[in-house]
């Protein structure tokens, strides 16, 4: 039993620190929601750094700060039947496996991992992430441990 490992597209369990969250001082997320991993990369020290968006089941305010996941995807995930979103507008960063992932109670750390989203929609949620970002249009929220 040991974590997954995080790659682009994986759907996590994970304790989602929310920016507005962050910026009226809470350390610690609302709840645990699934997130998809956008980006793992190894810094000079051998740590795993990894960035999450959030998935919501509230309607994103404009529709290029979000992409809704197809029904047939969230079943495959095991998620519920609720319309939900991933959002692309902000983000958290960590240091993989951090506390703030989260497995099933009574099973190891490999429940923390919900699957993959489709190569074609992690790509669409890439390429709006990648245009936010240069846009500048992001809030980063680093945790730590």
């Amino acid at each position: 039993m040991t974590w997954p490992t995080p790659q682009p597209g994986l759907v996590i369990r994970y304790s989602y620190l929310g920016d507005r969250e962050a910026q009226a001082g809470r350390e610690d997320g609302v709840k645990d929601r699934p997130c998809a991993v956008v980006l793992a990369r190894q810094d000079e020290d051998g740590t795993t750094r990894v960035y999450v968006l959030p998935i919501t089941h509230t309607a994103p305010a404009q529709m290029d700060e979000a992409l809704e996941i197809p029904a047939p995807v969230k079943a495959r995930l095991g998620l519920d039947a609720e319309r939900s979103w991933v959002v692309v507008s902000e983000a958290n960063l960590f240091a993989w496996p951090g506390p703030d992932l989260r497995f099933w109670p009574g099973k190891g750390p490999e429940s923390a991992a919900y699957g993959f989203l489709p190569p074609g929609l992690f790509r669409a949620v890439r390429d709006r992430f990648l245009a936010a970002n240069r846009a500048k249009r992001i809030a980063y929220v680093e945790r730590t441990e």
